[in-house]
């Protein structure tokens, strides 16, 4: 008597354990979105959820006891009806229905009915209905275009095939995976060939009429033999579509052999509504509202999820709280005691850390349950893995940024290409008088040092202007071979100067670095811009580092830093320990005109200058900095396979000054008479002429020889590649030396910055001019 007290007793105890169990999973079941019932095999309602009862605009309580016809209206129970019967026979079934919700709206519904067994007979059926309105609408755009419809197909679990004459014309993996058929084999197949025996004349009757364009039974089920003579049952869904202009099949295939031939039971309801959670794309839990979230039930799911197994958040080993990433926690709890307070659903998107220490996106739907006093009793919900869409919405972001920063800077250097002209030429004239102006004053007078004030004002306003083009990538440049060693070397007394005694320079050159191909002045104009955004960083003692190297940029490295190539480069790095950047000014350090200094303290050049020039080498340059510890530059030039020239020497001072016969022409009359007496004033016989056909006539007539034509590279009646040619014509042996106040990328389309072309940039001063004339002259 005592042992069957004691197992009766056990039994009551194991009772109550799956009575309790089985009520907190019909609990989180009311808390989810699917709609779910129980029906029994006399079609009346054993269970249905609080999402279900809503549907139909009843109480779960209402339904239950009632017939499925009492609670659908007429129309929508007959649309289904057929189904419910196939289920009750035992079938697994799996259908969309067009329904209006209780607002009025149309949506689709995926419906699925799955048998529930017992005792060698079907007692009932459980129901899901999911609501795939969105999802049907997204898969309507997609089908758009055949782009679309190949991106679906050949990513789709289902087969996907076309044909057309009889034979397969089209056939998505899937395809091959259910028939065992490699695609190519598919394609050299009639439609028919796979199918069973027993099933291939309907097929057949049927495959035709569709590809004709006949009328026929849009799904059914039948046979297949695969490759490996396996017999499977699909389902199929088809229609006629037109194709190459002609009529064809396509149609789904969907393998359903496990349904068709599975007869597993289904087990105790208990197990029927884990496997329901289990299926979800996430996992479910039960938590108090206390401050760690102590899960009381959590789903096996929460380890795909979170890396963690549910039973170290049951043991609480560790809580849900702790992975949550620590400046998400307590915005998220207000939040989510707000929604408490209001007794609504929340919904939540935010960063926890993974097992793995990797951070993962979550999407959190939830609700508080409460008795019937309205005191809270717990928390249940619904949590999924979200990282994936976030990065891509993030790299979307990222794109549409670098998009906005290139047409910003291509804006820019547009609007830098098409004042330089002008500008260039106005300042010519200024440049040029103020120069032959000096050369009339002795520099103790006053008058010099107003002269001396101008030319700097000039200076400083075309050195704006090559700032400019040079952000723009359209500076011309005199491109040559250099050691950088020594080029820094010779720039290092100037940067000392310029920055003051209070920092200090370290030089530290890399050894055996390779030569690049630049412009000298270019690499001065980065070292200077370097050099003065360090000091101002620094604002007081400091230290700047300057170093070189040889580096070579790896596949890996390059795939990192979007817009670099691999190769071998030569890399030049400024350093300072001032008081660094943010992510915010480091997002916007090129942009032109941006600059954190005050008004008048700065144009917002520099960097922008830095990076055109350095873009315009084919070079890379990436920034590191944090707040409160400094900045590092590092400029990637790429490394030339030349070696150096040997020094030649220079010209001596003598050599400035000649006596040769110079044909002169410029369409602007202020720049050509400016010029001209800067020929005269050093010495030159000149030829003028404000047109070209006016030069050429100058040419013709003129009996002696003409050693050197300077000629504007844009004007009106002929460029001066072509006046070039025509003089040469007539005086064989004469030099050339083009000019121009035109961006780089302007008067390359000339020709006149070709290799061994002698150009010289307006606005230019006499030194300047007069050397370049020796160096066209001086020894020819």
């Amino acid at each position: 008597m005592e042992r069957r007290t004691d197992k009766k007793d056990r039994g009551a105890g194991t009772d109550g354990t799956l009575r309790e169990r089985a009520a907190i999973l019909e609990s989180i079941l009311n808390g989810v979105s699917l709609l779910i019932s129980y029906i029994d095999k006399e079609e009346r309602y054993v269970f249905v959820n609080r999402a279900y009862a809503w549907w139909h605009d009843i109480r779960p309580e209402e339904a239950i006891g009632k017939r499925v016809s009492e609670i659908l209206k007429p129309e929508e129970y007959a649309r289904i009806s057929a189904n419910i019967k196939k289920a009750l026979d035992g079938q697994r079934v799996t259908y969309e229905n067009q329904v209006t919700d209780r607002e009025g709206r149309e949506r689709t519904l995926r419906v699925h009915y799955e048998p529930h067994c017992g005792g060698g007979e079907v007692k009932g059926f459980f129901s899901s209905l999911l609501d795939v309105t969105e999802g049907r609408r997204a898969e309507a755009a997609l089908q758009e275009s055949e782009q679309r419809f190949r991106i679906l197909t050949e990513s789709s679990p289902t087969a996907v095939m076309l044909y057309q004459n009889d034979k397969w014309i089209y056939a998505n993996p899937a395809a091959a995976e259910i028939t065992g058929y490699s695609t190519t084999e598919l394609l050299s197949m009639n439609f028919w060939d796979f199918v069973h025996p027993d099933d291939r004349h309907i097929v057949m009757e049927r495959g035709r009429k569709r590809q004709s364009g006949e009328s026929v039974t849009p799904r059914y089920q039948f046979k297949i033999v695969c490759k490996d003579r396996a017999v499977k049952w699909v389902d199929l869904s088809g229609e006629t579509i037109v194709f190459n202009g002609k009529p064809a099949g396509i149609i789904s295939v969907m393998d359903i052999t496990e349904q068709k031939c599975a007869a597993e039971e289904m087990k105790e309801r208990e197990r029927a509504l884990a496997t329901m959670i289990s299926n979800l794309p996430g996992f479910v839990y039960r938590c108090a509202n206390d401050h760690e979230w102590t899960m009381t039930f959590i789903s096996e799911q929460c380890a795909d999820v979170t890396g963690f197994p549910a039973s170290d958040f049951l043991s609480n080993k560790i809580t849900y709280n702790e992975i949550v990433r620590p400046d998400y926690r307590e915005p998220l709890r207000e939040k989510r005691q707000e929604t408490i307070r209001r007794k609504d659903f929340f919904e939540e998107e935010y960063p926890i850390v993974a097992a793995s220490g990797e951070t993962r996106w979550v999407l959190e739907r939830g609700r508080g349950v409460f008795d019937p006093a309205g005191d809270l009793l717990f928390l249940e919900g619904f949590i999924g893995d979200i990282t994936a869409r976030r990065r891509e919405e993030q790299e979307k972001e990222k794109l549409r940024a670098q998009l906005t920063q290139s047409q910003k800077m291509e804006s820019v250097g547009r609007l830098a290409g098409g004042i330089a002209h002008d500008f260039n030429n106005m300042l010519a004239v200024i440049l040029g008088r103020v120069d032959l102006g000096m050369t009339r004053v002795e520099p103790a007078q006053p008058l010099y040092k107003d002269l001396q004030e101008i030319r700097k004002a000039a200076e400083r306003s075309a050195n704006l202007t090559r700032q400019l083009l040079a952000f723009a990538r359209k500076q011309t440049v005199s491109l040559k071979v250099l050691d950088l060693n020594e080029t820094v070397e010779g720039m290092l007394k100037i940067l000392r100067r310029l920055i003051g005694e209070d920092i200090e320079i370290a030089w530290l050159p890399g050894k055996n670095v390779a030569p690049v191909r630049m412009d000298p002045g270019q690499i001065d104009q980065i070292l200077a811009n370097l050099c003065v955004n360090a000091k101002d960083a620094i604002g007081g003692v400091g230290r700047i580092t300057i170093e070189t190297e040889i580096t070579v940029l790896d596949e890996n490295y390059c795939a990192d830093h979007k817009g670099f190539i691999a190769g071998d480069y030569v890399t030049l790095s400024v350093s300072d320990n001032g008081c660094g950047m943010d992510k915010s000014t480091l997002d916007k350090l090129f942009e032109p005109f941006f600059t954190t200094k005050g008004v008048g303290q700065g144009t917002g050049l520099g960097l922008s200058t830095v990076y055109g020039i350095v873009r315009q080498h084919n070079g890379f340059i990436n920034v590191y900095s944090e707040p409160g510890r400094g900045s590092t530059f590092k400029i990637y030039l790429p490394r030339h396979p030349e070696a150096l020239a040997e020094p030649t020497g220079k010209e001596s001072a003598a050599a400035v000054t000649g006596n040769e016969t110079i044909l002169l022409v410029e369409d602007e009359p202020a720049i050509l008479e400016m010029t001209g007496m800067m020929l005269h004033r050093l010495g030159y016989t000149v030829l003028s002429a404000g047109k070209p056909a006016e030069a050429i006539e100058l040419a013709r007539n003129h009996t002696g020889e003409i050693h050197l034509l300077i000629t504007d590279v844009v004007m009106p009646e002929m460029n001066g590649r072509d006046l070039a040619q025509s003089i040469a014509s007539l005086h064989p042996n004469i030099r050339k030396l083009f000019m121009s106040g035109y961006p780089a990328d302007v008067i390359a389309r000339q020709g006149v910055l070709d290799e061994g072309v002698l150009f010289i940039q307006k606005p230019f001063l006499m030194k300047d001019l007069a050397a370049k004339l020796r160096e066209a002259i001086g020894n020819h």
